[in-house]
């Protein structure tokens, strides 16, 4: 954005400056554009802090030509000034040149990051954005055009960065919590939909629920089996090494069914369903969100949470404690080719120890927590959909987001039932 320039503007600009005791006068006049930006902002720096100063007052009376870029560098020139304790006004601005002020953020002068850079002037700038870009309609000297996004250019100053540091703990802190408070609000949400269905079971959409128990589940299996065969035998033969050492290969079967069944096989069957799962509902929902899909069903009387996130949920509950089981399966499967080819144990000696290891208390806790996982998965992924608001760099944000935030929430709440499950048995 630029004012018109007019006929009569001279190409240079021209800076004057008045002292009265410990006030400052800048008057400036002219063309003030990116070209001529690093000259006059110096100028008017080196001024500036040259000697201490109560006020400072900019006259834009005789400026005929003004582009964003000078216009945001002198928003930092002011913002600068007033970062030590100097009062800076600007006056006599047209209309057009209002305009141009008008449409600078100016939280995005402080909150962008930034890097620290030390240009000619002898200043330090923190340069948000600097890019080389070829001129293709236009030649300058080095046949190259720099864009400068610069944050503000203030002489370096101690302690900076340790408030910078703690704001920015406070910050993602705030966020955090804020992040909590919206997946407590979505799970109510969630409940309110499950009790609805619950006394109006004909509102539930079968087919949807059929369809995602075959995508999380069924197309799942493969990869399932492969990574939990791949378990058994690293587990099996990881062991084998420690226990040749004392002759205790008899209790490797014993070791590979209680770690698989016990926290191995819902674990990992839960990280991979967040992967494939939990980043699909995301995205899915995501995309509908930027599409206007939720507003359509709002518009045509469906509760989205009703419509799009009870099955996918249910379907995941439903489903990952299946695949929990043929998990542990297959890493018991994994274990015993180990126990058979290299720890020379028969088959009935590997199944008759897995059989003296495992308890029915495992199996059905194994259960309980691979059902609560999925709840969390699902509720996840379906719920950083939902806060998509526009764009495919949104969805991918989120879509990233869900599958983080899934697997840190897998890890606290497996935590929660290896302690409570202690205490219980």
């Amino acid at each position: 954005m630029k004012t018109q320039k007019r006929k009569n503007c001279p190409e240079e600009y021209n800076i004057s400056f008045i002292r009265k005791d410990l006030n400052l006068f800048v008057n400036l006049s002219g063309h003030f554009s990116l070209q001529n930006l690093m000259v006059f902002r110096s100028e008017i720096n080196r001024e500036i802090y040259k000697q201490k100063l109560e006020s400072v007052t900019i006259d834009f009376s005789g400026v005929c030509y003004l582009d964003s870029a000078a216009a945001l560098a002198l928003v930092q020139i002011e913002k600068g000034a007033a970062h030590q304790n100097i009062q800076c006004r600007l006056i006599n601005l047209n209309d057009k040149s209002k305009g141009i002020f008008s449409v600078i953020r100016e939280d995005a002068l402080i909150d962008l990051p930034s890097q620290l850079e030390k240009l000619q002037d002898g200043f330090m700038y923190n340069l948000i954005e600097r890019r080389k870009l070829p001129a293709s309609t236009e030649k300058t000297q080095d046949n190259f055009i720099f864009r400068l996004v610069e944050r503000r250019g203030l002489p370096n100053q101690s302690g900076k960065y340790y408030k910078d540091f703690i704001w920015q703990i406070w910050q993602t802190s705030v966020q955090i919590a804020k992040d909590f408070a919206k997946f407590v609000t979505f799970i109510g949400e969630l409940m309110v939909a499950f009790l609805y269905i619950i006394r109006h079971p004909k509102s539930l959409r079968g087919k949807d629920v059929l369809f995602y128990i075959r995508r999380a589940g069924v197309d799942g299996l493969p990869i399932v089996a492969m990574i939990g065969l791949l378990m058994g035998l690293i587990i099996a033969f990881m062991s084998f090494l420690q226990f040749k050492m004392v002759g205790a290969n008899i209790y490797v079967p014993s070791l590979v069914s209680f770690a698989m069944i016990k926290e191995l096989g819902p674990i990992m069957t839960a990280i991979l369903v967040a992967g494939r799962s939990c980043s699909a509902f995301a995205a899915e929902i995501g995309t509908m969100m930027v599409n206007e899909e939720v507003d359509a069903l709002h518009t045509m009387g469906f509760e989205p949470i009703r419509f799009l996130a009870v099955p996918k949920v249910i379907a995941t509950v439903i489903v990952v404690p299946i695949l929990t089981v043929y998990a542990d399966l297959f890493g018991i499967v994994g274990g015993l080719i180990i126990g058979v080819t290299s720890l020379d144990l028969t088959l009935k000696t590997y199944v008759t120890q897995s059989m003296k290891t495992i308890q029915i208390f495992d199996i059905v806790t194994s259960i309980i927590k691979a059902a609560v996982f999925a709840g969390l998965i699902s509720a996840i992924g379906c719920q950083r959909g939902f806060q998509v608001r526009s764009g495919a760099q949104d969805v991918g944000k989120f879509t990233t987001s869900a599958v983080v935030m899934a697997i840190f929430m897998i890890v606290v709440a497996d935590s929660i039932f290896a302690i409570m499950f202690y205490y219980i048995k």
